[in-house]
């Protein structure tokens, strides 16, 4: 947005004034003139202000671009800038189409009766007399004098978008992966070169769509080269220039020595100073919101880009074996072997993610050379990639519950036996279940030692493992003994299905396959010599 040629706190006093003061985007923006906005006030109930953005809001305004993807901590009013902006835009300007995406229908019924109707209906009386409605519903304003809309939904994917917001990437592609995937080929191809786009998100992991997006815009950043329209801009909001983040004292935290190391690592590298009452601010938020947990507020309410998505590996279930992996080189180039059978395991998910991992034996090394994983996907949308692949197929394994029957239509199925009627080649095998996760964790633990992985091939599988960690108890302030259900579990479940259900090529003749009672065909892993 160009630099205003009109003071923002100029006051119009006439009507030429005013006709002089509408034509400067800036001033509609800026001034607090036009638009209003609900705020929480102290006591929690809510007040309505004029809009005069802050310092965080006024960086955005000034650096924005066609495409900008924001990296940020919490609360900095991202989210209302661009409803006023989106806002402002539709009214002042024909036949445009302004959206906001939210990360799931309360939020967006939020974000439309809060942000976008509220500040059309406290306009100036003159104004709403000009810039009548055309259309009111719960999800779109549309504007009778110049055929402009803006609209709040969960997604959007027909027609031309000019100007898209997308709120909480990063969370939606961790709660819903297949819509976060549908805003990358469907909502974000609507917006025309000389439109604009905006994601914005804290971050949520080393996986997602958002941490792709966010990795390859903050690449094209450090490059130092020029943006085309279709480039993204990278945008790094910290905690700590935010001016309201500090108190006066941190209550009943202790800042520790371990804390002024992380603080003096966080100036040294940023290039800032941090006084004692951002650092009483910092410990007294991670202490009281986040029970102590600095992952949380690493992603949060992050310090320097790389904070955002770093992974703590207090309460992880793998990272020791990971690094070991990676330490003695077994995570590098590990491509498919041709005639050498291919074996899978399977995580399949109801409404959750399925996730698949390719596994070979050569001697006795493990080769997992690809991962794949789909969210909401019917079994073709994996069979059809399984098939592009030309492998000779070994054994499928899948967990225990795959062989539950459940009605489908007239007849009772169970995921094996829809699997089967692909016939894509090989032997289908159910992993029996363990008595406690814990056990079936234990044996890959003992397995990673075997296994080696194709860096590039099973890279998403990778992070799941790393990311994969016990649930937190925020009452006690301690891990508890299960582990936590979340984007990362499909993964870690399947690849739990090769430790507990693999026996190696040149065993089996020491082994024999046990078959349920009536299920010809059919091998179960339940091993007996």
């Amino acid at each position: 947005m160009a630099a205003s040629s009109i003071a923002l706190d100029y006051i119009p006093k006439n009507e030429a004034d005013i006709l002089r003061c509408l034509a400067d985007p800036m001033w509609r923006v800026c001034s607090g003139a036009l638009y209003k906005i609900m705020v929480k006030s102290d006591d929690g109930a809510g007040s309505v202000v004029p809009f005069i953005p802050n310092r965080a809001q006024r960086r955005l305004i000034v650096r924005l671009w066609h495409r900008n993807v924001i990296l940020k901590a919490r609360q900095l009013g991202f989210t209302t800038l661009v409803a006023i902006l989106w806002l402002d835009h539709a009214l002042f300007n024909a036949d445009q189409r302004c959206g906001i995406i939210a990360q799931d229908r309360e939020a967006a019924e939020v974000i439309f009766r809060d942000k976008v109707k509220l500040a059309y209906d406290r306009l100036p009386a003159f104004l709403r007399e000009r810039m009548p409605l055309a259309r009111d519903s719960a999800s779109e304003l549309l504007f009778a004098h110049n055929n402009s809309s803006i609209r709040v939904a969960t997604s959007m994917r027909s027609g031309t978008i000019h100007r898209l917001h997308v709120s909480e990437f990063g969370k939606i592609g961790a709660k819903y992966p297949a819509k976060a995937a549908e805003v990358v080929t469907g909502s974000l191809p609507a917006v025309p070169l000389d439109g604009v786009a905006i994601i914005e998100s804290t971050a949520e992991g080393q996986s997602g769509e958002f941490y792709e997006m966010t990795m390859r815009a903050q690449a094209v950043a450090e490059k130092g080269s020029p943006l085309s329209p279709r480039d993204y801009r990278f945008h790094f909001f910290p905690w700590w220039q935010e001016e309201a983040y500090r108190l006066p004292h941190p209550g009943a935290s202790v800042i520790t020595d371990k804390d002024r190391e992380h603080f003096a690592q966080i100036e040294a590298e940023m290039g800032c100073t941090l006084d004692e009452q951002q650092r009483y601010w910092y410990v007294a938020t991670r202490d009281s919101e986040f029970s102590g947990d600095p992952q949380k507020m690493w992603q949060e309410y992050p310090s320097t880009p790389d904070e955002a998505f770093k992974v703590s590996t207090e309460g992880t279930y793998y990272a020791v074996q990971l690094a070991a992996a990676r330490k003695g080189g077994r995570i590098g180039a590990v491509p498919h072997l041709e005639g050498v059978p291919v074996n899978t395991f399977w995580d399949i998910g109801g409404r959750d993610g399925s996730a698949i991992w390719f596994h070979q034996q050569q001697g006795l090394t493990h080769r997992f050379f690809r991962f794949i994983e789909g969210w909401g996907e019917p079994y073709s949308y994996f069979i059809k990639q399984m098939q592009a692949m030309g492998c000779v197929w070994g054994k499928h394994y899948l967990p225990h519950d795959a062989s539950h029957k459940r009605q489908q239509g007239a007849s009772m199925e169970s995921a094996e036996d829809k699997l089967r009627q692909f016939e894509i080649g090989g032997d289908w095998v159910i992993v029996p279940r363990v008595d406690d996760v814990t056990h079936g964790i234990q044996m890959v633990r003992d397995a990673f030692g075997q296994c080696w992985f194709d860096e590039e091939g099973c890279k998403d599988g990778l992070a799941h493992l790393g990311s994969y960690r016990k649930e937190w108890d925020a009452r006690l302030g301690a891990w508890r003994a299960t582990p936590l259900h979340d984007i990362h579990s499909e993964a870690a479940d399947a690849f739990r299905q090769f430790a507990q259900g693999y026996r190696e090529a040149q065993s089996d003749a020491g082994f024999r396959a046990r078959r349920a009672p009536g299920r010809s065909g059919r091998q179960r892993s339940s091993w007996v010599i």
